[in-house]
C-alpha cells in the first residue's frame, strides 16, 4: 500500500520509511475495503459515503491515529474522514476502527490537497483539523509548511459558513504563522478574539506526544477561526 499523490513540485510532508507491524498489514487485507477511500474515485457526497446526514470532521495528517479514533468514538453524532499518507498510521487506524465497530470514520491514503481538489465537496466540512504538522524549522524549508495562504484560500470553500478551522502545534514559530496567515486571510474570523490563541477544546484529546512535550516544558497552541463567508 503507498499513498496516492498527484505530481507536483513542492510537498509539505515526506513519505518517510518504517515497516509495518504484522497487525497493520493484516489490517490493510481485513478493514481497507470498509473505511478505504481512493484519490483516484474522485468526489464523495458525504451523505452517501456514510449513510446519514451528519456534520462532517475532516482531519490531515492524523499520525498513528489514536485522537482521531477517540474522537470518532466520543463524537458518535459526527463523520470523521482522515487524510493520512504515512502506511503504519493508516494501518493502526483502520485496525483500531475495525476492532472498536466504528461506522463514522473513513480514511485517505494520499496527499491531502489533492484530495480537497479532487474529492471533498464544497460547503461540506463543519471542523477541519490540522494537529501537530510539520514545522519545517529551517527558513529556507518553510515554503513546505502545509499553513500557507493558498492552502487556506483553497479550503475556505470546502468548509460550511460557520465551519471551524482547528490548527495545533507545539512550534511556537509556526503558532505565530499560522496565527498571521489566518488574521489576514479573507473569509475567516478568529473565534476567540483578535491575535488571540485558543484554550484547548474539550474535543481534542491530550495526545502522548503532547504530554510528553509538557513534561518537558513546551507549550502548544491552538488557533480556532470561523469561515464567515
Amino acid at each position: 500500500m503507498k499513498p496516492e499523490y498527484k505530481k507536483k513540485s513542492i510537498r509539505s510532508y515526506v513519505v518517510r520509511g518504517g515497516r509495518m507491524t504484522e497487525s497493520q498489514e493484516k489490517a490493510f487485507n481485513r478493514w481497507w475495503p470498509q473505511f478505504g477511500l481512493s484519490l483516484f474515485d474522485g468526489a464523495v457526497e458525504p451523505a452517501q459515503l456514510f449513510g446519514r446526514q451528519a456534520p462532517l470532521v475532516l482531519e490531515i495528517g492524523f499520525g498513528m491515529g489514536d485522537s482521531l479514533i477517540y474522537m470518532a468514538e466520543h463524537e458518535p453524532e459526527k463523520n470523521f474522514v482522515g487524510i493520512e499518507v504515512h502506511p503504519p498510521g493508516v494501518g493502526r487506524l483502520i485496525n483500531n476502527a475495525g476492532k472498536s465497530e466504528l461506522d463514522n470514520i473513513k480514511v485517505y491514503m494520499a496527499d491531502a490537497v489533492d484530495v480537497l481538489e479532487d474529492c471533498i465537496p464544497d460547503a461540506s466540512i463543519d471542523r477541519f483539523q490540522l494537529y501537530f504538522p510539520d514545522p519545517w524549522h529551517k527558513k529556507k524549508h518553510n515554503k513546505r509548511r502545509i499553513v500557507q495562504p493558498e492552502f487556506v484560500q483553497k479550503l475556505r470553500p470546502k468548509l460550511k459558513v460557520g465551519g471551524v478551522m482547528h490548527f495545533a502545534t507545539d512550534w511556537e514559530p509556526y503558532a505565530e504563522h499560522m496565527m498571521e496567515v489566518m488574521s489576514e486571510a479573507e473569509g475567516f474570523e478568529n473565534c476567540c478574539g483578535e491575535y488571540q490563541f485558543a484554550p484547548r477544546p474539550d474535543y481534542r484529546p491530550i495526545t502522548k506526544f503532547e504530554k510528553r512535550g509538557e513534561r518537558l516544558g513546551h507549550g502548544v497552541w491552538d488557533v480556532l477561526f470561523e469561515r464567515k463567508a
